[in-house]
């Protein structure tokens, strides 16, 4: 990252106290995500039928649910298996998606047939993500090799590598960019599907299992986290657009 795009970036983070504080709520969670387990207070399995239902507490600061379970260490505990399934998917996706796309705007013929009919069944199944990014891959690399700074890139002499990669698949990857900052969203409400079939003890099966016993007060809270989270990855995709294309850079 370049000095001009760290400036950026700290321009986006600072410019608005209100992204200030949204950007201190990501550390903090990148902070639970990675050592929430080890400082949870409580085993957050164990149940408790002496203490079900208990309000916030000096004991239980986020209170406990129909089982007893202490819900502040639940949250601690899901917090890293949420944000792992959430952004494993994606990073998985978005690295075969874009390669694969990218490919089918550059070489075009069979490879191009193959990947769309791939694309194609894939997005036949709603939680797959991947032919989205490749769809959108290929026409964004199919737009810019048109441009003509790819042709004066050509024109200069500089190798077939340097002309795709370099130019070609960067500029290509804003609107890709835009997208993925979307399907993060979608695939962190689909953590509760996820989370339920292979009993997984997450926020978003947390949530469902506090709905059906209409406790509503972590539903509320699960609602607020994924509001959060939603604004924060916005946050991410403003800074991460700096990084990869220097006209949209505010010099500060």
């Amino acid at each position: 990252m370049t000095t001009a795009a760290l400036r950026h970036a700290r321009y986006v983070v600072t410019e608005n106290p209100i992204t200030l504080v949204a950007f201190s709520m990501l550390v903090t969670l990148l902070f639970l995500a990675l050592v929430g387990p080890a400082l949870a207070p409580y085993d957050p399995l164990k149940s408790d039928t002496a203490n079900t239902l208990k309000p916030p507490s000096a004991r239980h600061w986020f209170g406990t649910d129909q089982l007893g379970r202490d819900m502040l260490s639940r949250v601690m505990v899901a917090t890293r298996l949420d944000m792992a399934i959430a952004f494993s998917s994606v990073a998985l996706s978005f690295a075969v998606g874009s390669l694969a796309g990218a490919c089918a705007g550059v070489f075009g013929g069979w490879t191009e047939r193959i990947v769309s009919r791939i694309s194609d069944t894939i997005m036949a199944f709603p939680l797959f993500v991947m032919a989205p990014l490749a769809r959108m891959t290929r026409a964004s690399m199919l737009g810019v090799l048109g441009s003509d700074f790819i042709r004066t890139a050509r024109a200069s002499g500089l190798s077939s590598r340097t002309v795709l990669w370099t130019y070609g698949f960067r500029n290509a990857m804003l609107p890709v960019v835009t997208t993925l900052g979307m399907i993060l969203s979608f695939m962190l409400g689909a953590n509760v599907l996820v989370e339920k079939v292979f009993a997984w003890p997450g926020i978003g099966s947390f949530a469902l299992e506090s709905l059906l016993a209409s406790d509503y007060a972590p539903v509320q809270g699960f609602i607020l986290v994924m509001a959060t989270l939603y604004v924060l990855l916005n946050l991410a995709i403003d800074i991460l657009y700096g990084i990869i294309e220097p006209r949209v850079r505010i010099e500060a």
